[in-house]
């Protein structure tokens, strides 16, 4: 049985009482009622769900309005013989008209006049005063009826409003006469207007909330797939089919028993997510952020299982939610296309061909085209033939067709037909991987495919990634909304879109001898995700069981298997590695092996990358990765050019001599001598002409500390160059400066010249899209930088200040993790280090190097969200590497202290406390 709130009356008040005794009166109990009803709400939540929470709040409220207008007309401005216009009704409307209120709402009411009477504002306004000394959020109006109808036909968010006006309390007949008026004047003949204006109202509304409904940190009252949907779906019903409840269109055959049911539970569901989030905030939140989430998670019992966290189980329901009530509005969509209250729309939206209403389709009996879109023949063609289920999807990509919401509707239902016989059928696996290999529509295709169920079928294990979350700052999606991104990004590049973002990969994609098995691998590539085991091995035994059922070769299966395996192996090569480095090419090109494996595994990085989220691409990733390829082409292809290492050196000096015209021989000469062979290898030409004429500047002026800084909006970064006489804690006090300066650090290029000058190119990430704003930012840091090597500048409260004001979120951790090894360079030991990123880590951990007497040579600064992945590679003082087992494990423990926050500030960002 539902709750009730009690209910609620006013303490008895003496006849002599006056306006302000009576409200303060009527303010001190009504408010400890209210903070009564809202912990019993809470206990209801728990026991009876989200509805009847939302229920016995609007209830209390109901109550506390009542006696309100009970102490408003009978003592605070009677009327012993009201005339015709004092009248007043008091209605509740919007959400609060449907007898739903979540715990931190908005109370909205309308005070309902006959016509503007003194008396009727007077009341309006002595209720309004007492319920903003309550507190309360109140959105209100006061109108007549005529002014209610002339703003409904006005105004599409007034109009929804008061479809769902509700009487609280007052004249009963004025709100009948209203509720007559409102439904001849306002509503009749006015639903393919209402509908269009509501449906318009929505795509607006999700372009600010965001597009996809597989947000990671969904808005669950205005995001797709949320709450506002399923009462978007409500007001329709309501206003086209003159219903007050979904239930009642079983009887018109607009909603099976089962389809009720579902709007019911996501109903349910929303409701329960948005009331305990609503209590855990302890405020109006509707966005589940990262914190909420696990917070919310806990209230609902959600518990840990299997390599899925409690709070990746419950996102995972959320978003399986979200997607039915798309379900939802695409049956409602369905039905109104049959009353022609919607336009009509085609898979590509910019297209307006004229298209007779129904005629078959070529080359099937089992399809038609209605309206210019593919809809069913008869309603057994999926029965008949279960392969009809694949072969419609691939008509839509053919043909470049919509599909018809009665013919997705009857797939839905038609599920069941999808078992191991149609699975292992040859020619819907032929016709599936024409999809996914298409180069028209995949994505939208796929996509499509999804959400009417018939992918997660086909290919179950892509159902076990179907709305899985992956509880990080750096995913933006779910596993499957990512790999749909990720293969509409490889069909743009396969059609020749994406040339001037990536001239690389967009000129080898015609070169590609393995072009299916690229496609193949990448919408597998996650699909181990959410197992008990690395999820790239998961996804490698995949593709092999799965490849050859698809119809590949065995040579194929192989290439996929090995694709999916090693598909991180790129990125975190050219990301976290010194690619400068002899040795990590060769150990990069002993995995690769080949020339057209290389290409494929650039090709599959970039569209992973991109399909991450916005911005998590730039300009810098992608020279990495080209430069990771080109030296790792040249490897693979033995072309070296016939240039031996000292020829390639000297010919970087010849060119470095044409670009320096005014430098006399000796002079170039003496200067080359000062750079080690690395320094010709590693750097480019026009860093070279920097560095040179840094080096000249510094030379003339006498300063012994020089910082240039340029922009470069391409790669996404802001370049420091900084020029000082080198000693062990030099990179230390650089990262401390960018970070007390509030820069943030995405890689350091570090050399050292034979004569003790160090040569630092710091890349910070860019805080500003204009040139102009991003150049007195980056001067700012620079001052900062000299003024910190001059000694001016105290890092370490300074540090400390910045990171005490940091907000660091409290709902991840990550494990510190610290990995030495000797292998991966020739020169270097390389340190890997990962834990929980925050401002300043950098800088504890080059001092943390300098303390352990070693020399930091160069650096690769990754982050993924809020985890850091940072590789040093370091010698000791005489430039050799660290073996000795004790001296590693000092190392470690040190760190290890650092990424735990343990070693003077902690690793919330807080400064250690007094005790």
């Amino acid at each position: 049985m539902t709750a009730r709130a009690p209910g609620f009356a006013l303490p008895p008040a003496p006849e002599t009482a006056g306006p302000d005794e009576l409200r303060a009166l009527f303010v001190r109990a009504a408010r400890d009622y209210l903070a009564r009803a809202h912990r019993e709400a809470e206990r209801v939540l728990e026991s009876s769900g989200g509805f009847a929470c939302a229920g016995y709040l609007a209830e209390a409220q109901d109550h506390v309005i009542r006696a309100l207008f009970d102490l408003a007309r009978t003592r605070l401005y009677r009327a012993d013989n009201p005339t015709a216009g004092e009248r007043i009704a008091i209605l509740a409307v919007g959400g609060y008209g449907r007898g739903t209120l979540a715990p931190g709402s908005d109370t909205d009411i309308l005070f309902l006049l006959p016509v503007s009477t003194p008396w009727g504002e007077s009341v309006a306004e002595a209720m309004l005063y007492a319920l903003w000394d309550l507190g309360l959020k109140i959105g209100h109006a006061t109108r007549t009826v005529d002014e209610c109808i002339r703003a409904g036909r006005e105004d599409l968010t007034v109009r929804t409003a008061l479809l769902e006006a509700r009487l609280l309390a007052g004249d009963a007949a004025l709100f009948a006469e209203f509720q007559a008026r409102f439904d001849r004047q306002v509503v009749a003949g006015r639903a393919a207007e209402f509908v269009q204006a509501k449906l318009a109202e929505r795509d607006e509304r999700i372009l600010r909330a965001g597009q996809s409904r597989y947000l990671v940190e969904p808005n669950v009252k205005e995001g797709k797939g949320g709450q506002r949907d399923l009462q978007t779906l409500y007001w329709i019903v309501k206003y086209a089919f003159r219903t007050q409840d979904p239930r009642e269109l079983i009887k018109t055959g607009f909603f099976t028993a089962r389809e009720v049911g579902l709007f019911r539970r996501c109903e349910e569901f929303l409701w329960r997510v948005r009331c305990h989030l609503h209590f855990a905030a302890g405020r109006a939140e509707e966005r589940l952020s990262f914190d909420m989430q696990r917070l919310v998670a806990q209230r609902m019992g959600y518990a840990d299982r299997g390599a899925l966290s409690a709070v990746e189980r419950f996102m995972k329901h959320y978003f399986l939610v979200a997607k039915q009530v798309g379900d939802l509005s695409a049956i409602v969509s369905a039905a109104l296309e049959a009353r022609e209250d919607k336009p009509r729309a085609m898979l590509d939206r910019f297209v307006r061909r004229l298209r007779r209403r129904s005629r078959p389709l070529q080359g099937t009996r089992a399809f038609i085209l209605d309206k210019g879109r593919i809809s069913i023949a008869n309603a057994d063609v999926f029965r008949d033939d279960p392969v009809n289920l694949i072969r419609l999807f691939w008509y839509a990509d053919r043909d470049q067709l919509a599909i018809h919401p009665h013919a997705t509707r009857l797939v839905t239902l038609s599920l069941r037909h999808i078992d191991d016989a149609l699975r292992g059928n040859a020619e819907a696996n032929a016709l599936f991987l024409d999809i996914l290999t298409s180069k028209r529509s995949p994505e939208v295709v796929l996509r499509l495919m999804h959400e009417s169920g018939v992918l997660g079928r086909f290919i179950p294990d892509f159902a076990r990634i179907s709305a899985m979350m992956q509880f990080s700052m750096y995913h933006h999606y779910t596993v499957d909304e990512h790999t749909l991104r990720c293969i509409g990004i490889l069909a743009r590049l396969d059609r020749g879109e994406l040339g001037d973002d990536h001239p690389l990969s967009h000129n080898m994609m015609p070169t590609l001898q393995n072009r299916r098995a690229l496609y193949v691998a990448l919408f597998l590539h996650d699909i181990g995700k959410g197992r008990n085991e690395a999820h790239e091995h998961v996804g490698a035994r995949i593709a092999r069981a799965l490849c050859p059922r698809l119809g590949l070769t065995p040579q194929e299966t192989d290439t996929v298997s090995w694709l999916v395996e090693n598909h991180l192996v790129m990125s975190q090569t050219a990301q976290g590695r010194d690619i400068g480095d002899p040795r990590t090419i060769a150990t990069f090109a002993g995995i690769v092996q080949t020339l057209e494996r290389l290409k494929l595994l650039l090709v599959l990085t970039v569209c992973d990358i991109r399909g991450v989220g916005p911005g998590v691409w730039n300009g810098w990733k992608g020279q990495l990765l080209r430069a990771l390829y080109r030296e790792t082409e040249v490897m693979l292809s033995g072309e070296s050019g016939g240039i031996e290492r000292s020829a390639r050196i000297a010919e970087a000096q010849r060119a470095l001599a044409a670009a320096l015209p005014d430098w006399p021989a000796e002079r170039l000469r003496l200067y080359a001598q000062r750079h080690a062979p690395a320094y010709w290898m590693k750097v480019d030409l026009p860093h070279q002409v920097k560095h040179a004429r840094l080096m000249e500047k510094a030379e003339r002026s006498g300063e012994r500390f020089q910082v240039e800084t340029a922009t470069d909006a391409f790669r996404g970064v802001t370049e420091l160059t900084v020029m000082a006489i080198d000693h062990p804690r030099l990179l230390s006090i650089i990262f401390g400066a960018c970070a007390a300066a509030g820069a943030n650090i995405v890689e350091a290029q570090i050399f050292t010249t034979n004569d003790g000058f160090a040569l630092d190119t710091i890349a910070i990430s860019r805080a500003f899209d204009q040139d102009n704003d991003e150049m007195r930012r980056a001067e700012r840091v620079a001052r900062h930088i000299v003024a910190t090597l001059k000694g001016e500048v105290r890092l370490p409260e300074i540090v400390a200040s910045r990171q005490a004001q940091s907000v660091v979120p409290a709902a991840f951790s990550v494990p510190p993790e610290v990995v030495i090894d000797n292998e991966l360079s020739a020169k270097a030991t390389v340190v890997e280090v990962t834990g929980l990123d925050r401002p300043g880590l950098l800088y504890e951990l080059t001092t943390e190097f300098g303390k352990q007497n070693l020399n930091v040579n160069s650096a690769r600064i990754v982050t993924y969200g809020e985890k850091a992945v940072d590789v040093f590679y370091v010698t000791d003082l005489t430039g050799g590497k660290i073996t000795q087992a004790p001296r590693q494990q000092r190392l470690r423990k040190a760190l290890i202290a650092v990424l735990s926050g343990s070693d003077g500030i902690d690793a919330s960002g807080a400064p250690p406390s007094a005790a």
